[in-house]
This record gives C-alpha cells, structure tokens and sequence, in this order.
C-alpha cells in the first residue's frame, strides 16, 4: 500500500527470515563467522541461543545461503518428536530412501544413517545437522543427538550438529544427567538485542535494501524505536512497519516520533509517553522547589537585616561569628585600635570574612570540564563533533544530509559505535567521540584527541587537557571512532576462507612482527594464519580465538598505520604524548 509512496521496491519490515535483509551487528557477524566455520571444520556441536526475535532464524537462512558446494545440510524447524521420528526426518533432508520395515527401529535408522555419511566422508563432503527451535528436544531425542557425534572416522566426526535456540536451551543443556553433550560443545555463541547505534543502522539498512534513497525515519523517531523495541529486531520490524503506515495515511513522507509512538501503542495495546514527559514532570517539582527556598531565604534575609540595624552586644557578636574568624589573632592594626572590640558588625551587603578568604584560594586559571561544556555548548552537538573527527582524517563531513556513519564509508573509511572503557580506546589507539552527560543531564558529543595513562586531550574550544579522573565523570563508555580497513569489505576472518581481506590480514600481520615481507602472500587463512592471528591477539589483550574480527583489525589497522594516520598516541609504548 506504502511502497510507491515512499519510493520502494518491496516492504522493508516483514517478519519473514529474509537472508537478503540480515544485518550484522558485531556478535551476529562473529555468530555467522563461527557457524561458517562449523560447516567448514570438523567438530562436535555449536551452540546458537538468543531471546525472541534477535534474528537467530535470519542468520540461520544466511548461513545456508552461503554453505559451500561440498556441503549438505539437514535443516529441522519443529524438533517435538520422538528420536525413531527425529533420525527419518534427518533421513528425509538428506534425501536419503528408509524401508518401510526400519521407520520405527532406531539401530536400522542409525545404520542406515552411518552408511550415508561414511559415503559422503569418502566423496569429500560434509553433513550437516542445522536445529532449530532446540529448546523442544525432548531429553531422550537430545540423547539421541548426542549418540550421533559418535559416527566418526578414525580422524574425525562424519556429522556437524548446530544447535538454535532460545536461552532455555543453555538451562535445558545445564542439566547433570545431559553433562555429556555439554561437553561435546564446541561452541557457544548468544545473540543480544541491538543497541541504539545498532538499531537505527538496522532500520537504515532494511530500507536500503528496499529501494529506499533517503532516510525516511527521523534521528528521534529512531531513538524512539530502541527504546521501545528494546532493540529487538522482531519488534522493530512489526513498529516500523506500522510507522510508515501511520506517515502513508496522513500523507507525511517523514516518520517523526509521534508517529512511532502511536504506532507502538496499536502494535502493544497500551499507551506510551514521550521520554521528556517524566523529566518534564521532575523539572516542574524541580523548579517549584526552588522557588519555595527563594522564598524562604528572602523571608529569612529580610529578617537578619532588620537585625543588623541593632548594634549587638560583644558577647553575642562573638558568638555568632564562625569558628574560623573567632579564632583567627587579631591584625597588629585591630589590636592597636582600642575602638575595634566595641566597633558595630559590618553592613549585611559586604561578604563574611570566611568567604573572602575561601574565595581568594578559589584558582580561576584552571578550567573545569564542566565550565568548557557550558562555555563552548556549540561545538558539543553531533555535527559539530563529526566535523573535527571527519577533518582529522582528511574527510569532508556535510551537516544535514546522510548520517555520517554512511559519508564515512563513501570516503573509504568504517563507523564503530560502541560502549567501551578507556582501555580498551588505547587498544584501538584512534580518535574518537566520546558521548558524555553533564550534571543536568545534557548530552555532549566531545572529539577524544589523546590519550596517556593519566591525562587526556580533547577538542572543545581547541585543544584541552585534563585528567582522566575528572573526564571519567561525564563519560559513561559510549563512544563512535573512525578507522581506515586494509580493503573495501570489512568481515571478519577465519580459517578456510580467502580473498584480499586475508592477503591484507597476513601482511600485515608480517609487518608487525617483522618478519620477512612475502611479495606474493597466501589469500588463503590456514592454520599458520590463524597461530599468527592468536600471538596478535595475545600480545594486544584481545579474545584470543585465532579469528581476526573487527576489534582485532582495528588494532592492527593502527599498529600499521602510516605516520600521518590519526592516533591516540603515536607510540602506544609509551605514556602519552
């Protein structure tokens, strides 16, 4: 109904598990990768669980669509069966013919079984078992699973079993009396609900793959469907799809906020309000509080002043006056004057002496980082921010039209969002935008130029330093850095699979440890680059899993980068600089 109007090919939120349509956050890319290589490498079970909706059935169909030509996939949807009904229907997908007189024996149907994959082994290709929706299996259907990692050759196991399903799954496989098929696995990956970065890639990213050519959701009405999708691509789908619906019927060819809300509000039933509303509220009792104390210290002003007309008695004057004044001896000028004991209390307008002597130890050369956002506000907005970090790579960055996430790739360089710590900002040892809060909560995007163990230099009204402590305040670890890769495509990278990603990833991988430069590398990951990939892991903190993802090609993007290559600090050995 929408499509023409928003200039679409085809309806960009169905539910539906379209490979086309997957996006790869960073633990979906590092999913696929791994059951990739499930496929690849002989082994025992891989474990694939997340919540409703997280896209565990759309990398799953990914998956197939990119198994390799020797490999043969048994794919179970609907696991409620009996292990005689679970062994034929992996018959059944493997197109392999059962007599009738052996659908009901478990020895005949695992024979017959064993017979194929012993064939397949011979002729060069793999088995694979894909099951979905795993938290059914039955206890004595799971025993059954696991009796057939013991087909195996003298080398290796003749059947891969991939195992997809919700966290009930993990406490299912937790069990004592299944502690041996738990041990048989291999690997265990979760996928979690995108985040807020994530979400509005995502939203993007379907539209794209829909025809779309400009954004048709605004930056907050993005933000509205994180937050109440949770980042749950299922729900994002079903609330975005009833979004443009809402913008359709009232002819806006602008999604806007309010629309979202409504269309979550016929999507869960119930109403939602906007996110200012609450602070709204607390800004209201806030200021209503504060004028109640103005009224209290005018009222209690109005009388010390009355008071201060009547001279007071010494006795009573040294009693009122502060600890710190009281004790303080007398100047040689108070003391040679034989009025001053008996001289009336200074006018109500003149400062105490206490806060003159407070005040005058206050330094004014040192600015807070509290004063610097107040003071230069301006530059602390998201255009602002991607100006400086586009400008320290030599990019353009133009305010107002594609999120610069996308200008950045045009340009040859790669957008990271993430939540991280300052170590792990000296890991990747780049620039970055760091997203802090001020005391009234007001968001500031602020430009992370340098980075020593104690100190930090950041871009706000030219370059500023101050400590990490003081920083630590307003940052919470949310941060978007940019980065240059080696080659045109960023994926991560595992054994058996080749191309320019992998030639890059061996040299440089050779530079930094300096071997011998290979003037004709291997495009080729095998073992010996996955051992090299693991000692570069190691020495540099990172998951040691001999699989170069995005972290650990950002590092070591950094660690070759050219000497006029934005850095944190340009020798990572060292404090500061």
């Amino acid at each position: 109904m929408y499509l023409p109007f928003f200039g679409l090919n085809e309806k960009p939120f169905a539910i539906t598990p379209d490979p086309r349509y997957l996006y790869l956050s960073e633990r979906h890319a590092e999913a696929l990768a791994h059951l990739l290589y499930g496929i690849n490498e002989a082994g025992g079970f891989v474990q694939l669980t997340g919540e409703v909706g997280t896209g565990k059935t759309t990398t799953i169909r990914s998956l197939l669509a990119q198994t390799p030509k020797n490999a043969e996939v048994a794919l179970i949807l609907n696991p409620r069966m009996t292990p005689p009904e679970f062994l034929l229907t992996i018959c059944e997908e493997l197109g392999i013919g059962v007599p009738d007189s052996a659908e009901h024996s478990l020895k005949d149907l695992v024979d017959i079984l064993n017979d194929y994959l012993l064939k397949a082994h011979a002729g060069g290709n793999r088995i694979v078992l894909v099951v979905d929706e795993a938290q059914n299996l039955a206890p004595e259907v799971l025993e059954q699973v696991r009796l057939l990692t013991n087909l195996e050759t003298n080398t290796q196991k003749l059947l891969q079993i991939i195992l997809i399903g919700q966290p009930e799954l993990r406490e299912l496989l937790a069990r004592n009396e299944l502690r041996q098929l738990a041990q048989r696995i291999t690997g265990r990956y979760h996928l979690d609900p995108l985040s807020a970065a994530e979400t509005a890639a995502y939203v993007r990213h379907r539209l794209r793959v829909a025809g779309a050519t400009t954004d048709i959701f605004t930056p907050p009405a993005l933000s509205e469907i994180y937050r109440l999708s949770g980042g749950v691509p299922r729900v994002i789908n079903v609330i975005a799809d009833r979004a443009l619906l809402g913008a359709y019927t009232q002819d806006r060819h602008r999604v806007a906020s309010s629309l979202v809300r409504h269309a979550a509000t016929e999507v869960f039933g119930k109403t939602f309000a906007p996110i200012w509303l609450p602070w709204a509220g607390a800004a209201a009792g806030g200021i209503a509080l504060i004028a109640t104390a103005v009224l209290i210290w005018q009222f209690a002003w109005g009388r010390s002043s009355a008071e201060a007309k009547t001279p007071a008695p010494t006795a009573a004057l040294a009693a009122a006056t502060p600890p710190a004044v009281a004790q303080s001896p007398p100047s040689p000028a108070a003391a040679s004057t034989p009025s001053a004991a008996s001289a009336p209390p200074a006018s109500s307008s003149e400062p105490p002496a206490a806060a003159i002597r407070v005040a005058s130890l206050t330094p004014e050369s040192t600015e807070s980082l509290a004063s610097l956002l107040k003071k230069h506000a301006t530059e602390t907005v998201p255009d602002g921010a991607f100006s400086k970090l586009f400008g320290m790579w030599g990019a353009h960055y133009e305010a107002g039209t594609d999120d610069p996430c996308t200008q950045a790739q045009r340009q040859g360089l790669e957008c990271l969002v993430q939540r991280g710590s300052f170590g792990q900002l000296r890991q990747y040892n780049r620039p970055a935008i760091l997203l802090l809060n001020d005391e009234l909560g007001m968001a500031h995007q602020v430009v992370l130029t340098n980075l020593s163990d104690e100190r930090a230099k950041i871009d706000l009204g030219g370059r500023r330093e101050l400590g990490i402590g003081e920083l630590a305040r307003y940052w919470f670890g949310d941060f978007v850095m940019l980065w240059r890769p080696g080659t045109q495509r960023v994926k991560p990278l595992s054994v058996g699979m080749r191309g320019d990603e992998v030639r890059w990833l061996r040299q440089s991988l050779q530079r930094v440890t300096g071997g011998a430069p290979d003037f004709n590398p291997s495009d080729v990951f095998d073992a010996k680059l996955s051992d090299l990939v693991k000692d570069f892991q190691k020495r540099n903190q990172l998951t040691v899993d001999g699989i170069a993802g995005v972290q650990t090609q950002i590092v070591l993007a950094s660690a070759v980068a050219t000497p006029d290559s934005p850095l944190l600090r340009k020798d990572p050995t060292q404090g500061g600089g």
